[in-house]
């Protein structure tokens, strides 16, 4: 399991250790990736991901799972989101028409 959030694609970070007598030694930031399981609306079922906590914030302050995907990009998105965000978009167009 990578450690990059699956909606906004935020992974780990490297940088230095820097002491008091300017020793530099290599680490790492990690995001704050929690477990979560959000409801899609449109597709009336319970999704499972692992978002960092600034990703679950953006969810609610977009109004919910469906419109982050459907406002989100691609190329940020992990394949599990990418298929949740192609079954949103189906289920949306088949309620329109």
């Amino acid at each position: 399991m990578s450690r990059a959030c699956e909606l906004t694609g935020k992974a780990v970070l490297t940088g230095n250790n820097v002491s008091h007598a300017n020793n530099k030694t290599r680490r790492r930031f990690l995001p704050n990736l929690v477990n979560v399981t959000l409801q899609s609306e449109a597709l009336n079922q319970n999704v499972r991901l692992r978002i960092s906590a600034n990703a679950l914030r953006s969810v609610e302050h977009r109004g919910g799972l469906d419109a982050f995907l459907t406002k989100a990009d691609e190329s940020e998105l992990s394949q599990r989101a990418r298929l949740i965000k192609k079954q949103i978009a189906k289920k949306l167009a088949e309620q329109a028409a």
